[in-house]
């Protein structure tokens, strides 16, 4: 093969696989369009056709059988009774799908809500509270999560979590708006859930080990991180008077334009911690904030936040530096737990 000296090639090369790779994601995105748009069809067709039956509910049954059966023979798989009655389903969770977004005046909306597949709506159908479900679809879309990693976010409770320490407009505005990211407060959640990580709930572990689990499970950590976040470093050396400090782990958020400092604690929570972390954002921010950066905010992951709320707010009061405390756990949190902490949190806002 003869040789072109100073080719263009690579640069060719590259830009064919951009295209195509561009080309086979909206195949896919065109093919989830279409078979959620089928299966929204056939499913009011099932619901138009029982409603004609005297006994419904045994009709639905006998009705829903009979297609399956129909349909497997005639097509193959994924025409089980359970997915027809998913698709039954599909048109009773959402009667105006795309006619209600399609007549909306925000278009981007309309458009991006045909990016969720089949596999994502039957996760989104499980969920009974409309505006629950809401802040998943949306998130969702903003975030490009797969139907995998959209089900991790409704087991850990994302939204319930998200909704503590916020009052009921905040929580409203979260069900119709998804997160919107506005100030540094509003990255933070309280729990952080890692039950990634594999670490059994009671077992012996030392600070350095559960760095490691988070090294090693990155990605997953970003995930609960939230939207925004990109990892900078692991023990971020500083040095002061030639004494060495190590950060734990050092993040960069794209949003608020900050670093964010998270330190971990194995334990409850003392005020030393808090006056650390106070340390190292007063070294960033004075020797290595950018001038087109905001000054970096802390994040301290412990077990215990200590004895409360009001501990914690003595030990950050007139702190200049925004320095927030959260605990983590290492298994999903059931939902009663969580009700519980936000019984406690209103509990404690509506005495201060």
């Amino acid at each position: 093969m003869k040789q072109i000296v100073k080719s263009n090639y690579p640069v060719l090369l590259n830009s064919v696989f951009l295209l195509l790779q561009e080309a086979r994601r909206k195949t896919v995105t065109q093919i989830n369009t279409v078979m959620a748009e089928t299966y929204w069809h056939i499913g009011r067709m099932i619901i138009v056709e029982e409603q004609k039956g005297k006994e419904r509910a045994e009709y639905g049954e006998y009705l829903i059988k009979r297609l399956s059966d129909d349909l497997t023979k005639r097509f193959g798989k994924g025409f089980t009774e359970r997915n027809v009655w998913w698709m039954r389903q599909f048109y009773h969770v959402y009667p105006k799908l795309y006619a209600l977004r399609a007549e909306s005046q925000d278009k981007k909306l309309y458009a991006l809500s045909r990016e969720l597949s089949w596999t994502h709506f039957r996760i989104l159908m499980r969920l009974t509270d409309e505006s629950i479900r809401r802040f998943y679809e949306i998130e969702t879309i903003k975030n490009n999560w797969s139907s995998r990693e959209l089900e991790r976010q409704i087991n850990s409770l994302l939204f319930e979590r998200l909704s503590l320490s916020r009052n009921k407009k905040k929580v409203l505005s979260l069900a119709k708006k998804g997160q919107v990211i506005v100030k540094p407060e509003d990255v933070v959640k309280d729990p952080y859930v890692l039950e990634f990580l594999g670490i059994p709930e009671k077992s012996y572990y030392r600070e350095n080990q559960l760095e490691q689990k988070l090294i090693d499970h990155l990605q997953e950590f970003i995930l609960e991180l939230g939207k925004g976040f990109t990892f900078v470093g692991r023990q971020k050396r500083i040095t002061i008077d030639n004494e060495h400090y190590y950060i734990d782990l050092v993040f960069y958020h794209r949003v608020l334009r900050c670093m964010v400092l998270i330190d971990l604690k194995i334990g409850v929570l003392s005020h030393s911690d808090v006056g650390q972390m106070n340390f190292y954002l007063n070294y960033i921010k004075d020797k290595e904030m950018l001038e087109t950066e905001n000054p970096p905010i802390g994040i301290i992951l412990c077990t215990e936040r200590n004895k409360g709320r009001i501990f914690v707010e003595y030990a950050l009061g007139g702190l200049t530096n925004k320095i927030f405390v959260s605990k983590y756990k290492l298994y999903l949190p059931t939902k009663s737990e969580l009700e519980k902490e936000i019984r406690a949190e209103t509990k404690r806002l509506i005495s201060s």
